[in-house]
């Protein structure tokens, strides 16, 4: 039978995330619409965000921290155009972000000296296969795949390449210990559940003295350059932003930053994505027709917690079938406004995406457990009375 209770807050999708439970547009009354942020107080409200981050993140007190143009993506290319090509690289990918990084590589760097250990999504490649004498570029976790690496331990504390790190659906919600990076980069609107198109770009001294001592063979956009006369332009890492952001999404950014502090920290944050996994685990160990992607419970992701559908009627469709099958489950859900955005990446194998990041509650995604076996249910009894 149809569920009767509904989630209070309907928004499971991996990007924009959730906004923090109790969030209004109260939040942004004190955004600095109409004044510059390069104005005094534009640039002490970018500040404000750089320091809240780091103080927040535990990152180390000798890095620098910017809020760099076009979300993870563009932090993690300036990443690349900058540092890569000093030496030999090895790139890790296991879901499409990770596989666009190793395209970056290939294709646009041309990079000669590139090695690329990749696995089938749900799956992780050996981690020991890394070469620490090389920079070495991967994702955190696979936003797409629900799979994230199990800890720092393969991260050599003697690396002498550079360990840069698209942490993206992964800061805020786990354990990424910063001494064991170089670069690391994130966007506002997940873990958090701010708005979009704005990047942070974390450096260690390491990595600053890359981008000091190396000059690419290739040309820079003037949104990559992060030194001028062979110096890091320290201006980027107070507040002074490349290009110019939207003071909207930094008072939301400040807001959620805010709300994290109030709730205690990391450590909840970290607990309360966990908390989130922890329920989708009970969920699916007593349902027969969905299991996780990641069979392996130790890579498993506590943010884009990713499901495939394992019902042996579902198996024997086509695959076309199966994805206008899917699709109509998360249409039936979305109508019914119990659960918005929850389908499949669409590089992905068919499947649900649940986002359990720390501003969804777990209350909500208990709530919706019952829906979702309504709507496989409606989408199967569709089967069987054609």
């Amino acid at each position: 039978m149809k569920p009767t209770q509904k989630p209070v807050n309907p928004c499971f999708s991996s990007g924009p995330c959730a906004k923090r439970p109790g969030w209004s547009w109260e939040a942004l009354k004190d955004a600095l619409v109409g004044r510059s942020h390069r104005s005094g107080p534009g640039k002490k409200k970018l500040a404000d965000v750089i320091e809240r981050s780091k103080k927040i993140l535990g990152i180390p007190a000798d890095w620098r921290l910017g809020i760099v143009p076009a979300s993870d993506t563009g932090a993690y290319e300036m990443a690349m155009w900058t540092m890569m090509g000093a030496r030999g690289v090895d790139m890790l990918s296991w879901e499409s972000f990770g596989e666009g990084w190793v395209t970056a590589a290939k294709k646009q760097l041309k990079l000669t000296d590139l090695r690329v250990f990749s696995a089938s999504y749900g799956e992780i490649p050996d981690l020991s296969q890394v070469d620490w004498s090389r920079d070495v570029g991967f994702t955190w976790n696979g936003t797409t795949s629900g799979v994230r690496v199990p800890n720092a331990d393969w991260i050599a504390d003697d690396r002498e390449g550079l360990a840069i790190c698209d942490a993206t659906s992964a800061v805020f919600a786990m354990d990424v210990p910063f001494e064991k990076l170089d670069v690391v980069t994130w966007s506002w609107q997940k873990v958090l559940g701010g708005e979009a198109a704005h990047g942070m770009l974390a450096l260690s001294p390491r990595a600053v003295a890359r981008l000091e001592s190396y000059t690419p063979n290739w040309p820079l956009p003037k949104l990559f350059r992060m030194t001028k006369g062979g110096k890091i332009v320290e201006g980027i890492f107070q507040g002074e932003t490349i290009n110019t952001p939207s003071m909207i999404a930094v008072e939301d950014a400040l807001d959620g930053l805010i709300w994290a502090e109030s709730i205690g920290g990391l450590s909840e944050l970290i607990k309360r994505s966990e908390r989130n996994l922890a329920a989708v685990k009970a969920w699916v160990e007593k349902t027969p027709w969905v299991d996780f992607l990641a069979q392996d419970e130790s890579i498993r992701s506590c943010t884009s917690i990713c499901l495939k559908i394992s019902d042996p009627w579902f198996n024997s469709l086509s695959a076309d079938e199966q994805a206008a099958k899917a699709k109509d489950m998360t249409k039936l859900l979305e109508k019914e406004n119990v659960a918005f955005d929850i389908g499949a990446y669409r590089d992905a194998p068919v499947g649900l995406r649940l986002w359990g990041g720390a501003t969804v509650e777990t209350s909500d995604l208990e709530a919706l457990f019952p829906w979702l076996d309504w709507a496989f249910g409606e989408i199967k009894q569709q089967k069987a009375a054609a």
